[in-house]
């Protein structure tokens, strides 16, 4: 049996923890802090790979479709629903090339448009709520047999070795970690109103992330976003981006204008260009990297982790 040690408990390191754990091996996973402080929980967590780099990008985001899929059926305390919805554009250009090849994919007539776009398109999609997708996955990993604890690990040549085989899923954790420099991170906020009745998503289709719009229903919540700042790693609440997001999402969406805010979420985005998915001996141990996912952790998850699964086994 195969030990594996695991070091970072966001999306991508439950994830693979899981996939090895129900493929035999004998997995364990550190992590800084519990699952529900990493950046992974702050996350609105619609599947959009668009924010991705990696020629295998198309083949790890459409495992993780499907896989959440099959979830939003097979396990309704997961927290994943496939919802339809509008990503739209505020310029005329055409949709992204994933999109068309999705249930329900078609263009939006005139009238299903918001002020302020002229070009959208409507399709299927997976929405994980991430706090409650965390603790799914956390069970599963448990029954699995897998085992999870609470430790700090500074750099990765302090852990190497520790067992036959040591996966990196460290996220922006990484930039210091490896060490990796071309790890940058990107702050996102997210602000928590009551849903007043939305069953689809609204995602704005841009170039510029700094302030996309988008709104993400959760159940009785409704996510509204959201924020792209590079370089800045804090997580404190910022209560200017917080009302320019409610400001533009009240365009969208009028009926969350008066409606209290009932919380924040912040986390920071690991980006590297391209993804790290690949094996590498480190003072002759084998360390597996999977990280810098940027904004697309949770729409690549399935298919990286059953990527380092591959790459395990081929050891």
């Amino acid at each position: 049996m195969t030990s594996v040690l695991i070091i970072g408990a966001g999306v991508s390191g439950l994830t693979t923890g899981v996939l090895l754990a129900e493929a035999g091996m004998s997995v364990h996973v550190r992590t800084a802090a519990p699952p529900s402080e990493s950046t992974s929980c702050a996350a609105g967590a619609i599947w959009d790979p668009l924010y991705a780099t990696h020629e295998r990008v198309p083949l790890w985001s459409g495992v993780a479709y499907r896989t959440f899929a099959e979830l939003a059926v097979s396990a309704p305390d997961a927290g994943v629903r496939m919802l339809d919805g509008i990503e739209a554009s505020r310029t005329r250009t055409t949709p992204a090339e994933y999109a068309s090849a999705l249930p329900g994919y078609r263009l939006c007539g005139p009238d299903e448009l918001r002020p302020g776009f002229t070009a959208g398109w409507r399709y299927h999609a997976p929405v994980v709520d991430m706090p409650v997708y965390l603790e799914h996955l956390q069970r599963r990993l448990k029954a699995a047999g897998g085992t999870m604890s609470i430790g700090y690990a500074p750099r990765l040549a302090d852990v190497a070795g520790e067992a036959p085989v040591v996966v990196n899923c460290t996220g922006p954790g990484a930039a210091s970690f490896v060490p990796d420099p071309t790890v940058t991170p990107i702050r996102g906020q997210l602000v928590v109103v009551e849903n007043p009745g939305l069953d689809e998503f609204f995602a704005e289709h841009t170039d510029d992330l700094r302030e996309m719009t988008y709104l993400l229903p959760q159940g009785p919540l409704l996510l509204l976003g959201g924020s792209a700042e590079p370089g800045r790693a804090d997580v404190a609440e910022d209560a200017a981006v917080a009302e320019r997001i409610k400001a533009r999402c009240a365009l969208i969406e009028p009926r969350i204008t008066s409606l209290p805010v009932l919380g924040h979420r912040i986390g920071i985005r690991p980006v590297r260009d391209p993804v790290r998915v690949e094996h590498e001996l480190v003072g002759g141990h084998h360390v597996v990297h999977n990280y810098g996912h940027g904004g697309a952790g949770v729409s690549l998850s399935w298919g990286c982790a059953a990527e380092v699964r591959e790459l395990i086994a081929a050891l």
